[in-house]
């Protein structure tokens, strides 16, 4: 089981505390609330949080003292989350080291896009939790196809795909381990009317493949004499 994503939020006003939390827990992280600068240490040696997200304006120590603190002993990654707004309060947070600095009122979207950033670029090979997708789509380990809207999702990134091969191989991967002949593919994805060759198919699998290179689980395999399949691979 992969291990949880952990946020130690720092914020002496509930609400907002509760609020990034709820966000938070709804993408799977798991949050940790404390409401002054000196539990923020106490917490960090306790919880190892992944992450702080911390409020300048905090009793016992500000979130800028605790940032000072936090950079002279350890190199977690620190997001100032804070009301404060003057210019010279960001560059003062980013200058002690702080990571990214949200003012409040922020947008839901554009804060939880700001926080996987700073947590891939701590923990590149961590799994950063994700919406799920939604409609009519197939889902392996680092590939998700979506027809509802015509989306890749390959190693956690939009990958661009024309139409057709985006059907295609939305169409093999929904059957994974049957074998489908060229015939059998034109005349799934282009239609029986479709006056095209079988040459068609294979220059589309070829396309396909040198964006998506094969998966330790999956492959995109040819079965000689007859066609393709999606093949998942067995241990």
């Amino acid at each position: 089981m992969a291990q949880t994503t952990k946020i130690l939020i720092a914020d002496n006003n509930r609400t907002d505390a509760e609020l990034a939390a709820f966000h938070l827990a709804a993408e799977l992280y798991e949050t940790n609330i404390v409401s002054d600068g000196p539990s923020v240490l106490r917490q960090v040696p306790e919880y190892h949080p992944d992450l702080i997200l911390l409020e300048v304006v905090l009793p016992g120590m500000d979130g800028f003292q605790v940032c000072g603190e936090l950079r002279r002993s350890c190199d977690i990654p620190v997001i100032m989350l804070s009301s404060r707004s003057e210019t010279i309060d960001k560059v003062l947070g980013l200058e002690l080291g702080a990571d990214d600095y949200i003012t409040k009122p922020y947008d839901k979207r554009e804060f939880l896009a700001r926080l996987k950033a700073v947590l891939r670029r701590y923990h590149p090979h961590a799994p950063v939790p994700a919406v799920r997708p939604v409609g009519k789509y197939v889902e392996y380990p680092d590939l998700t196809v979506n027809l509802t809207n015509y989306s890749v999702i390959y190693k956690g990134e939009p990958l661009e795909m024309p139409p057709k091969e985006l059907e295609l191989l939305y169409f093999l991967a929904s059957s994974p381990n049957q074998v489908f002949t060229r015939e059998q593919l034109l005349d799934q994805i282009w239609g029986y009317e479709y006056m095209g060759d079988t040459r068609t198919v294979d220059v589309h699998i070829k396309r396909i493949r040198e964006k998506i290179r094969d998966h330790e689980c999956w492959a995109i395999a040819t079965v000689w004499g007859i066609g393709y399949k999606f093949q998942l691979k067995t241990s």
